[in-house]
């Protein structure tokens, strides 16, 4: 039996040049020519750039480009986003801000650069795609090519002489290989195999995974929608434009694309850690809602936490925020009720320290019969603790030890005069100060249950026993998360198989030597290096020698086959 050493991989010049057409065919990669730049045209031109632009360098440069541009969309504030934020940005630094602005910086996602990266990336990813699949198909509707002549220049080879026939060993070959998974027929008088096609499946699948997730992207940012709803306890929300309390969408979404539903909010359930450092963070929070999905829905229960929201179609409703709305009831100077409602006032710290306004538009009489419209400057504490520097704080975000403050005003709210105004600020620019005796601002405290009277026979105001709670809601509807997320998790998947799965072939030839003895040829090629071939090519060796016993060899009595560089029987 005969014994062979692994030679320099690199076989010399002008020789075995089918092993290297051997090793070319196991890349998909569409081939490039180089462009002749004297001779070229118009179409030259046209066909240089395009073939730049599908090139795997410029669709990896273009993704890195996306990810610099979205960086200043994460910094910068948006106008799609926070208006009032941009304002002050450009309010305090105006040099800076129109420079931003002229470069688009407040709108990054829709500007005019940022969407000719996107666009160009799309097209760089499906030029790449389309003839790597092509060629990939007709890798797979083909068959593995024929062995190069001199097996023994591979990287990882082995030989050995055996009795067995030459039949015999293709059939022992053909069999094996196809156990292991390997596609193998024969050709000519060798078998040849291969294997870790889905090398080139995971890299296509990452691709068209990428092409997916940009799509989604797209068509969330384009029909998105995103607003904001406070819901008082007993109340509930219908989910069209007129109920929300702020409303933004992308450029294509239309009023139509809102998922029909609606809820009442039965309850929310706020309980908060009594003791130790982390006093007043809150252990439940939670609203129980009655909802309805269509419009003719039938009444379901659920509850929302925080990062648990109701799933309604392509909408979530979140649970963002939490207060208290005191019940407060006003009374006219005739002792007739002209207000009574809950009133939802805003959170200013943790402890749920509160403040707004009342406001009485409609219905309210003075002393002397006229018509006339109240304002009340609300300061509400659900845990009252004393004052500190002057100032009414909560102690604690629960209901211990709840007091409001008001102070009244009387006089034309502004509300008919066409302006939009904020429902938790007051104008108090055709409004006069109720004064008590001493000439100063009427102004009480008062505990559920209390009342206060109003100067000059002017009426009343009532704190109710009840103080009820609301929630602040967000309702998101962003199509296509769910392809962005199947997206995401194929572009892991295939990114894997491209790294991990190593595409190779093996051959082996058996031919009658000039004793009439079998001769075994075994060899493997990686697309790169890798120790797994001669590993793999090893044990496959060894399997086959066990079917192929080895035959004596004049020279040496040894009758076990000698892999090359590091494989193994």
């Amino acid at each position: 039996m005969s014994k062979t050493t692994a030679p320099d991989p690199a076989p010399p010049a002008g020789e075995d040049q089918d092993l290297g057409a051997a090793g070319s065919q196991l890349s998909t990669a569409p081939k490039e020519d180089l462009p002749n730049l004297p001779a070229l045209g118009v179409i030259g031109w046209v066909r240089w750039f395009w073939r730049q632009l599908t090139s795997m360098r410029v669709a990896l440069l273009l993704l890195l480009l996306l990810s610099l541009g979205a960086i200043p969309g994460s910094l910068i504030p948006q106008s799609g986003q926070d208006e009032t934020k941009v304002a002050d940005f450009r309010r305090n630094h105006e040099t800076l801000g129109e420079i931003y602005d002229k470069l688009g910086l407040f709108h990054v996602y829709g500007s005019v650069w940022f969407s000719a990266i996107y666009i160009l990336l799309f097209i760089s990813l499906i030029g790449c795609i389309v003839p790597r699949t092509w060629q990939f198909v007709g890798q797979l509707r083909g068959r593995p090519p024929g062995a190069p002549k001199r097996l023994t220049r591979l990287p990882a080879h082995t030989t050995w002489r055996t009795t067995a026939e030459p039949e015999q060993v293709h059939e022992a070959a053909l069999a094996l290989l196809k156990k292991r998974r390997f596609r193998a027929h024969l050709a000519g008088d060798a078998v040849a195999a291969e294997k870790g096609y889905v090398r080139e499946l995971g890299n296509l699948v990452f691709h068209i995974a990428l092409i997916v997730m940009l799509v989604a992207f797209a068509w969330g940012q384009l029909y998105k929608s995103e607003g904001n709803k406070l819901v008082v306890e007993g109340a509930g929300f219908s989910n069209t434009l007129t109920q929300y309390d702020d409303f933004k969408s992308g450029n294509l979404f239309s009023s139509d694309d809102l998922v029909p539903f609606s809820f009442n909010l039965k309850k929310f359930t706020g309980t908060y850690e009594r003791t130790g450092p982390n006093k007043g963070t809150p252990r439940t929070y939670q609203a129980s809602l009655d909802f309805s999905a269509g419009p003719y829905g039938k009444d379901e229960k659920t509850t929302v936490k925080v990062n648990h929201p109701l799933e309604i179609g392509d909408s979530k409703v979140y649970l963002v925020s939490h207060g208290y709305a005191p019940v407060i009831t006003v009374r006219d100077a005739q002792g007739k009720v002209v207000y009574e409602d809950a009133v939802p006032l805003l959170p200013l710290d943790a402890n749920v320290t509160s403040s707004g306004v009342v406001k009485v538009l409609d219905g309210y009489r003075n002393a002397q019969g006229k018509k006339e419209q109240l304002g009340f400057n609300a300061f509400f504490v659900p845990t009252y603790g004393g004052h500190a520097s002057g100032t009414m704080l909560s102690q604690f975000p629960a209901l211990d030890s709840p007091l409001l403050a008001l102070s009244a005003y009387h006089g034309d709210l502004g509300a008919d005069s066409g302006i939009p105004q904020s429902v938790y600020q007051m104008d108090k620019t055709n409004m006069k100060e109720f004064k008590d005796s001493k000439g100063k601002l009427f102004k009480r405290l008062l505990r559920p249950g209390d009342s206060m009277t109003l100067p000059n026979g002017a009426g009343s105001v009532t704190f109710g026993k009840t103080v009820k709670e609301w929630a602040g809601f967000q309702v998101v509807q962003e199509p296509g998360g769910g392809w962005a997320l199947a997206g995401a998790i194929a572009a892991i998947g295939g990114l894997a198989a491209s790294l991990f799965i190593q595409r190779r072939r093996v051959w082996v030839r058996a031919v009658k030597g000039a004793d009439g003895v079998t001769v075994v040829e075994m060899a493997g090629l990686g697309r790169s290096e890798s120790a797994k071939v001669p590993e793999e090519l090893g044990d496959l060796a060894g399997i086959l020698y066990d079917q192929a016993p080895g035959a004596p060899d004049p020279d040496d009595p040894a009758d076990t086959p000698v892999p090359a560089e590091g494989a193994e029987k």
